[in-house]
């Protein structure tokens, strides 16, 4: 591995996956999105100490004036239980997960694509990244958006298959097979071995 690659964790953060966050509040917990994590780490780790890259995005909603957070009206609609405090910025609930601090760099978005009106692309450029690998939530929003977005920048992006997940195995099996002509598709376990024997 080198200093050009990244692993970057797409919104994997306390208010989405933790019992105590916004959505596990909300009965909105899933098995598959739980699990990622601890399937996570040993890759994590594997880039820490090969010095690649841990990036994170960090989905967040921007208090107002009243404290209220701002939220695009589809988002309200599709889950109306957010509410005050959600993912607010530098809060507990906007942070990366514990089990996979800290990251290298960590990027605030406010829609499904980390490249949307961020400075995630500047921030990769000047680290010298070229290759991507993307893990997170959810496969067929935030991962598939970004993973679009990164390609069309000419970044080299591998999809880590199961390293993403969705709210329904159905809807993560069908964004992957989407996403085959602008990325390449690979299992954590592919990725150890690459990167171990590299």
């Amino acid at each position: 591995m080198t200093a050009s690659s990244a692993l970057l964790l797409l919104d994997l953060q306390n208010d989405f996956l933790h019992a105590n966050g916004a959505y596990g509040r909300a009965g909105q917990s899933n098995p598959d999105i739980a699990a990622l994590p601890a399937k996570l780490r040993p890759l994590v780790e594997l880039f820490r100490n090969q010095g690649g890259l841990v990036g994170a995005t960090l989905f967040t909603l921007v208090p107002g004036k009243d404290g209220e957070p701002m939220i695009s009206p589809h988002l309200k609609k599709l889950r109306p239980f957010l509410t005050k405090g959600d993912f607010a910025p530098a809060g507990w609930g906007q942070a990366l997960v514990d089990e996979l601090q800290p990251a290298d760099f960590s990027v605030e978005k406010i829609a499904y694509s980390a490249f949307y009106m961020t400075r995630l692309e500047w921030m990769l450029r000047m680290q010298g990244v070229r290759k991507i690998y993307f893990a997170g939530i959810v496969t067929n929003g935030g991962v598939a958006s970004t993973v679009r977005d990164a390609q069309v920048r000419d970044f080299d992006c591998t999809v880590l298959e199961d390293g993403c997940a969705a709210f329904s195995q159905a809807v993560h099996r069908a964004a992957i097979e989407g996403l085959r002509p602008v990325a390449a598709i690979a299992t954590i376990g592919e990725v150890l071995q690459e990167l171990a024997a590299s």
